[in-house]
């Protein structure tokens, strides 16, 4: 192993300093994806479109995203975290700039369609940076911190795109986003190295780090090669870690990218509602932190990795059933305290589903089936969009509101996720023989 001994100074705790690095890229990531749902009542508007129109533009999002989940997660796997999150973040920057060129619904569609494209390297980029840099106990927090970059994205984005918008336009509020993203890849091409290799790294963090490794790898049947992925989807752990995404995702996913619109359902003008817009973002980035440093606490009791983490999927499941009472209020203060309630448990179960990989497999794998349980949470969204807009446009001539049945359907599916998760995520034969590691 190269030691640190460049000549230039080491830095205490390296480690989270590349996941607040990780953290800024999320909340990019998700100012980027957020300038659409924030404007659309004025596109709708400008561009007559329909809310099925919408919602096929936001499942070219999706699909997309769907795709380049497993592609992503494949690819990192094999150039290596740092090119590989080089790759998708240059792509998605472009086409975020580029975006103001769209003139009217197929330009957009295909312009969200690259945008969604991009974005999904993030997430199955992030989880092979935290299963190489953190030992279990800290994966969960680390994970949590990355992810509540969704959350702080979302929150601030509205600060950040309306008033751009209002003031000068389409082009800077879909363009400043992008550019951001330029900056953030000088830092990371700058900044980060694999442990074994980074010039700031302590001697004392990288033996801690190697220590933690040869521990994960201590059965001899360890594969040394990528598996196949058609191997990876024979194990019931694999699809955990799939159906904790899956469940999860699209229930938030509905929520920043439609809560605008169902704010206005509800007769609540976006003015008035601008408050409960964000409190939610903020409630799900406290429910990461909280999932984090709550899963690790109590591996440091002597629980084992796996009780702790379905502890906390538990708490998620069943706290997203408070989705289900809004369809019952038009307040404004009870739907920002029972929507602030929900994303704060279901961040803790997407916690869990984040770190799930990194707990599960070897690192040869984690960006691969990283990127197969963001292929299903994409899919799982592609279904409640396409609901969400004929739903609505169904409901418009009834009088009733328009959301209720999903909202419903957002509460009930998480608790159904949790169920399946604690009989999928267990220890099996295949732990016994090396594919996946113990838990």
């Amino acid at each position: 192993m190269p030691q640190a001994s460049t000549g230039r100074r080491t830095i205490p705790s390296l480690r989270w300093w590349i996941v607040a690095v990780l953290f800024a890229s999320t909340v990019i990531n998700y100012v980027d994806r957020q300038t659409l749902s924030l404007l659309a009542p004025f596109l709708k508007r400008e561009h007559n479109w329909s809310n099925t129109d919408y919602a096929n533009i936001v499942v070219a999002f999706r699909v997309a995203y769907a795709i380049g989940q497993t592609v992503c997660g494949r690819l990192t796997d094999r150039v290596g975290t740092k090119r590989g999150l080089t790759i998708t973040v240059l792509w998605y920057s472009i086409a975020s700039i580029f975006t103001p060129l769209a003139r009217g619904f197929r330009s957009f569609l295909g312009f969200r369609f690259l945008l969604g494209a991009g974005e999904s390297g993030n997430w199955p980029g992030a989880a092979k940076a935290v299963s190489e840099w953190f030992p279990k106990q800290e994966r969960a927090l680390a994970t949590a911190i990355y992810d509540s970059g969704s959350s702080i994205g979302g929150a601030i984005a509205p600060f950040i795109i309306l008033p751009l918008y209002l003031r000068w336009g389409l082009k800077p509020a879909f363009a400043i986003p992008g550019i951001l993203g330029f900056l953030w890849l000088i830092v990371w091409r700058n900044f980060y190295y694999s442990p074994a290799d980074h010039p700031r790294i302590s001697s004392a963090e990288r033996e801690m780090l190697i220590n933690d490794a040869a521990a994960d790898v201590a059965t001899p049947a360890a594969p040394a090669k990528r598996p196949p992925i058609a191997e990876l989807l024979k194990l019931s752990q694999t699809w955990g870690a799939i159906i904790a995404r899956a469940f999860t995702d699209p229930v938030f996913f509905f929520i920043a990218d439609w809560f605008p619109i169902y704010l206005v359902a509800k007769g609540i003008t976006l003015q008035s509602g601008l408050v409960a817009i964000w409190i939610p973002f903020v409630a799900a980035d406290l429910g990461n932190l909280f999932a984090g440093a709550a899963s690790g606490y109590l591996i440091r009791r002597g629980w084992p990795v796996g009780r702790a983490r379905k502890a906390l999927v538990i708490f998620g499941g069943l706290g997203c059933t408070l989705l289900i009472p809004t369809v019952l209020t038009v307040n404004l203060l009870a739907l920002t305290v029972l929507f602030a309630v929900a994303t704060f448990c279901y961040a803790a179960f997407t916690t869990m589903a984040n770190v799930l990989p990194t707990d599960l497999f070897h690192t040869n794998s984690v960006g691969t089936v990283s990127g197969l349980g963001g292929t299903g949470a994409a899919i799982g969204t592609i279904i409640v969009f396409e609901l969400a807009g004929h739903i609505s446009d169904a409901r418009i001539a009834t009088g009733t509101h328009l959301f209720d049945p999903l909202m419903i359907l957002s509460g009930l599916i998480p608790l159904t996720g949790m169920l399946l998760v604690l009989l999928l995520v267990r220890n099996t034969r295949a732990t016994n023989d090396g594919l996946v590691r113990k838990i």
